[in-house]
């Protein structure tokens, strides 16, 4: 049995064939606009899958280079701390070299002595440093100053009258600040203020373990009294003690920098990861406007093709029919 084709079936099949031709010109119009072949899921079911993906892991490699950026602005910044707490040693071991050489009168220990109460003000500063707005050596504890600042002695004596609690009895916070470089990879970048400056001591210290003691601050503050009481001999022994804490900061300083040089790497290693990234992405989604405009022009040649074929097919009316 055959089947009978109406003029209104082939009407229909025209109208179809037409709209699939509109249909494939706006998908290539689509793709020359924006310049992506992926624009919708329907275009590249399995393809948008790769492209999501690809997404996704840049914009996880971007917030692993910012992590970086600011690890390495803490860094560097540590870096030029530690350094300004170490020239502030060095001085005031020149300092009491100078006045523990046996012939300074106590007129001269006096005038080196306002210079260290100076540095020890100085150390207090840099030991409440900040960047950007958050302590540095205060661990995790970042809203709050380690060290307290000096209480109200008069300017000849400004150590006289300290805080109840001095800065070599205060102990910092030993949390470590950490920023993830890479899946499952953290560097923490803070250097506490218990490692730099020294151990604490507690409030109830005994002389002996003060004289022991090569925190920084308990440092400075035998140097104001042994200077005050003109102990030249005990001046000669503590300038040993300061040798030994500056080492310490150098130490510091140099695993300071060896991060540094790490981040450094880590940075080229998510430059080079971004731009792998960026490169599959665009094979994916990235549409070949050359290939796109050649389609295009073949689609629009059908679509004028079966505008003009279809012009003929609908052409006769029921007056043609009554002839």
């Amino acid at each position: 049995m055959s089947l009978r084709v109406t003029q209104s079936m082939m009407n229909t099949q025209l109208l179809r064939n037409i709209t699939n031709n509109l249909s494939r010109m706006n998908t290539l119009q689509d793709q020359l606009s924006t310049g992506k072949k992926i624009n919708k899921p329907s275009d590249d079911p399995v393809g948008i899958t790769f492209a999501l993906r690809y997404r996704s892991e840049l914009q996880a490699n971007e917030q692993y280079t910012e992590n970086a950026s600011s690890s390495l602005s803490m860094l560097e910044y540590t870096d030029t701390t530690i350094g300004q707490a170490t020239d502030v040693l060095g001085r005031a071991r020149d300092l009491l070299l100078a006045g523990a050489n046996g012939t300074t009168e106590q007129t001269g220990l006096d005038a080196i002595k306002v210079e260290i109460d100076q540095l020890y003000n100085q150390m207090v500063e840099i030991g409440n440093s900040q960047f950007n707005g958050k302590q540095v050596f205060n661990g995790e504890q970042t809203g709050t100053k380690p060290y307290p600042t000096l209480g109200t002695g008069d300017a000849a004596d400004p150590l006289a009258d300290p805080p109840v609690l001095k800065a070599y009895q205060v102990g910092t916070d030993t949390g470590s600040i950490q920023y993830e470089l890479s899946a499952g990879m953290k560097l923490g970048v803070n250097i506490t203020g218990n490692e730099l400056f020294g151990e604490p001591l507690a409030a109830d210290a005994t002389q002996e373990e003060m004289e022991a003691s090569d925190n920084v601050f308990a440092l400075l503050q035998r140097a104001h009294d042994m200077l005050a009481a003109g102990d030249q001999d005990g001046l000669s022994d503590l300038v040993g003690q300061i040798d030994s804490r500056i080492d310490k900061m150098l130490t510091k300083r140099s695993e300071v920098g060896a991060k540094v040089n790490r981040v450094d790497i880590i940075q080229n290693r998510l430059d080079d990861i971004n731009i792998n990234l960026q490169t599959v992405q665009a094979k994916t989604e990235d549409a070949d406007i050359a290939e796109v405009i050649t389609n295009m022009k073949t689609e629009e040649n059908v679509y004028e093709a079966s505008l003009s074929v279809g012009a003929q097919l609908i052409r006769p009316s029921l007056v043609d029919f009554l002839k």
